[in-house]
């Protein structure tokens, strides 16, 4: 009887050794297979920047640099060739782009919605480059003025048609740093504006034309180069894209649309009316508004720091080049970590902190050296917040059409800061700008506290709805599906804080 036990026992052991040896392999197949499925998740976001990326970043920094260019055909000479003797003519000549890049974002956007993005994208650089060239051969104030506006008629669908773009490839926490790459190409080509422009200028009495007419005529050629080459690189939607093998097209679709959780992707006038509707959308708005004018007045401001320094010409060009640099790698950081923990309105405060700390000491200290330094911490914040603050808008907006014109409405209202910068950072408050300083601080800390408080309701949104209603995981395809038009609004949406 013993005997038996004893060999019961053993067989028990046996049995124990057996099934834990099948749970811990089998505890160990589902690691690694989940270590092989990121692994390969990894690759094919990888082979989707390389296609994507590259393009959209030349595509975005050419577009700024055209948009930016007058400052460059000023210093050239344009002023005085088109007799602009006014006060403010300058400042004029900048702002008016900006109400006419605002009014065409929206129709954009919806319009690329219905169309290819390789056909409108390419169309619009092909509009502009066109308008850039005959900037240059413009002969009166009144002209250059028509040019701006057509300009602005031109670019104002390019910046929201790319975010779009990017949401129709990249789950919602994995394009704020897309965006932030793209951006950061720009800030970065940015800087190196001023040599161009001076490159440029050498062509001056060519053809009879004067410098400033090359810098248009040159730089519109080159984006007329690349619309042509948009047409035909350009990758649309991962279901047509040629680069993608059947199974890469499946994989991101089904991850696309586990990530929009069945919301609608219809196009339909009440998907409109709601994102104009959308307080939420209108505040980050106005939160951005309050960061371009201190965005834009940065080049206003910046070179006369350079030159209190005892810098000028060349030499003044390449001491802009660090400030910008060291954004670049704020930028790029940012956007990595805020995708990687979920979260963007914690970073966007942090960055408007650093840049606040940046503006106290422009207007509280004369020594030069300083306040280059400052530079640094404005610039390090500033720019940084642009991608997160467009990709938190385009995270908690539930529905494509929605989206669409929710992006275009955020990126476009958000820019009428441009218009604004030239008339606080003025040449008669030169070198120190207290005043100007002093003002970019209030907005920004105004930003700052409208970023905390839409931080704070969408947790306690995010709270009530998990108090509410069942996880997210929960809901079944088909329950997701009956409540698709619903949008962010729906049971099972969470906003990204």
């Amino acid at each position: 009887m013993d005997k038996q036990w004893y060999v019961a026992d053993d067989c028990l052991e046996m049995s124990s050794l057996e099934n834990s040896f099948t749970i811990d392999s089998s505890a160990k197949d589902d690691a690694e297979s989940q270590n092989l499925s990121k692994r390969a998740t990894k690759d094919l976001l990888n082979k989707i920047d390389r296609h994507l990326l590259p393009l959209i970043s030349v595509l975005y920094l050419v577009s700024c640099l055209d948009r930016s260019n007058l400052g460059n055909a000023k210093h050239a000479g344009l002023a005085e060739d088109l007799h602009m003797t006014g006060r403010d003519d300058y400042n004029i000549a900048i702002s008016v782009f900006f109400p006419f890049y605002l009014a065409v974002q929206i129709p954009s956007n919806l319009v690329m919605k219905r169309l290819r993005p390789s056909l409108w994208i390419s169309t619009l650089m092909l509009a502009w480059a066109i308008v850039t060239i005959f900037l240059g051969l413009v002969k009166n104030y009144t002209g250059l003025l028509v040019l701006r506006c057509a300009l602005g008629i031109a670019q104002g669908g390019i910046f929201p048609g790319i975010v779009y773009y990017l949401t129709k490839w990249y789950k919602r926490h994995e394009y704020g740093l897309r965006i932030a790459i793209f951006f950061s190409a720009e800030v970065a080509g940015g800087s190196l504006n001023g040599f161009l422009g001076d490159s440029i200028m050498e062509l001056d009495g060519v053809c009879g034309l004067n410098g400033w007419s090359w810098i248009f005529i040159v730089e519109g050629l080159v984006s007329l180069c690349i619309a042509g080459v948009a047409y035909w690189r350009m990758h649309d939607y991962p279901d047509s894209a040629k680069f993608l093998a059947p199974s890469e097209k499946q994989t991101v679709i089904r991850r696309l649309d586990e990530d929009a959780s069945e919301l609608s992707d219809l196009f339909e006038l009440e998907y409109v009316r709601n994102a104009l509707l959308d307080w939420k959308i209108w505040m980050l708005m106005v939160i951005t508004v309050g960061i371009c004018i201190p965005l834009y007045s940065i080049g206003e401001f910046l070179p006369a720091i350079i030159e209190d320094l005892g810098y000028t010409d060349e030499r003044a060009l390449l001491m802009a080049i660090p400030p910008h640099a060291a954004a670049c790698l704020f930028i790029l950081g940012g956007g990595y970590l805020a995708d990687k923990h979920r979260q963007r309105g914690v970073y966007i405060i942090g960055f408007c902190v650093l840049a606040m700390i940046g503006f106290a000491i422009l207007g509280a200290v004369q020594n030069s050296a300083i306040k280059y330094f400052a530079c640094f911490l404005v610039t390090m914040g500033i720019y940084p917040i642009v991608p997160q603050d467009v990709a938190w808008n385009a995270n908690n907006i539930g529905g494509s059409t929605k989206r669409a014109v929710g992006i275009a409405m955020h990126i476009g209202f958000g820019n009428l800061g441009g218009a604004v910068a030239g008339f606080i950072i003025r040449e008669d408050d030169a070198p120190r700008f207290v005043s100007g300083h002093g003002i970019l601080l209030l907005i920004t800390a105004a930003s700052c506290l409208l970023t905390v408080l839409m931080t704070w309701y969408l947790r306690k949104e995010n709270a009530r709805r998990d108090r509410i209603y069942k996880s997210p995981d929960s809901y079944t395809r088909e329950e997701k599906t009956f409540e698709a038009e619903k949008g962010d609004r729906a049971p099972f949406f969470r906003y990204t804080i």
